[in-house]
């Protein structure tokens, strides 16, 4: 899990809390909130793919999402006995855009919640929201901002890559927190600085982990990294058929 912090007694039964949040964290209003967020932009999200989005890079949709659900099986260790593990929003922002990389997340986080129990089902909006939205839009801004300085994406990907994937899980853990907050589970003296904390070195295994994904593509299949930008297949129009008079 992403994170496991034990906080003060006053959290009573809820006990350790991870980035993938179970019920009981958010009160209803909060969760509920999280859900509304969640079903517009994955709505607006919809959209977009269907209007704009190349069919060549359908399949990838699917590969990514089965790399981003497999890699998220695999923890690696952090400070205090706490483990992390691959989010992948970025890394699906970067492959497929923000419109398709959040139909994926929200796809991977809803067979975790689903089939395995990873996350509650009241609770699933709003790990949409922090796992997934935030990453794939926030974290997708991020990159082509830092991309841009420095030089273009082709130039600037990996370190591009690395900076946004890191900024997307501190910004996933800091909206958490104030979810957290809003909902009267803790204060934020309490659960910002343990969540940023921890989150800080989480971040740093996932932009490892994101440009060597990226890396790796960028070896074996570099033509996948230009399927994001690719303007849609045209589909042959209509024929006409002359007769002779």
């Amino acid at each position: 899990m992403p994170l496991a912090i034990i906080f003060p007694r006053d959290l009573g039964p809820l006990g350790p809390f991870d980035l993938h949040a179970p019920d009981g964290f958010f009160s209803v209003p909060v969760a509920a909130l999280m859900w509304a967020i969640a079903i517009v932009v994955i709505a607006v999200s919809v959209r977009r793919v269907g209007h704009s989005f190349d069919e060549r890079a359908i399949p990838l949709m699917g590969v990514t999402a089965a790399f981003i659900f497999a890699a998220q099986m695999v923890n690696f260790p952090v400070v205090g006995g706490t483990s992390g593990h691959l989010l992948g929003a970025v890394l699906a922002a970067i492959l497929l855009g923000p419109w398709a990389g959040t139909l994926v997340m929200a796809s991977v986080i809803a067979v975790q919640s689903l089939l395995f129990q990873d996350g509650g089902l009241l609770a699933m909006g709003a790990n949409i929201v922090n796992m997934g939205l935030v990453g794939t839009i926030g974290g997708y801004a991020i990159y082509r901002t830092v991309a841009g300085l420095l030089g273009g994406e082709e130039r600037g990907r990996m370190p591009a890559a690395a900076i946004a994937a890191w900024c997307a899980v501190m910004l996933g853990a800091a909206a958490t927190s104030f979810e957290l907050v809003i909902s009267g589970t803790t204060t934020l003296a309490v659960v910002l600085p343990a969540m940023l904390g921890t989150h800080l070195f989480i971040g740093i295994g996932e932009a490892l982990i994101t440009v060597g994904a990226l890396a790796l593509i960028k070896s074996a299949r570099p033509d996948l990294l230009l399927l994001r930008d690719a303007a849609p297949a045209a589909s042959p129009g209509p024929t006409l058929e002359m007769s002779e008079p």
